[in-house]
């Protein structure tokens, strides 16, 4: 009974977007995270990525790493990502869900 059943996606991206009223500590949705949700959303469909068996991109609640975000993560890898602007979120678009090759540069560890 290990067998586990395949991913429904090969990429599902969560986008931290918890916000926190003023004062608290930092929150991704602060950060221009929506904005950044709705770029890669689009990005992946225009680049004919999304869909089942392929990637979906989804907003979260609070992944709890707001101090080093913007954040973003990947399963089923459980790839940690920061990201600043559309140029980060291309890479990486274009490196992790296209060519399935890690971003070092923008990991979180």
């Amino acid at each position: 009974m290990n067998d586990l059943p395949a991913p429904f996606y090969a990429h599902h991206v969560f986008f931290c977007g918890n916000r926190r009223p003023p004062g608290e500590r930092a929150c991704c949705a602060d950060k221009n995270a929506e904005a950044m949700r709705e770029y890669a959303k689009k990005r992946v469909k225009a680049l004919g990525l999304a869909g089942p068996t392929r990637t979906r991109i989804n907003q979260a609640g609070c992944l709890d790493r707001c101090e080093k975000g913007p954040c973003i993560v990947v399963y089923p890898q459980g790839v940690w990502y920061r990201y600043e602007n559309q140029q980060d979120i291309d890479e990486i678009i274009e490196q992790h869900l296209q060519q399935n090759r890690i971003v070092e540069r923008l990991l979180i560890r």
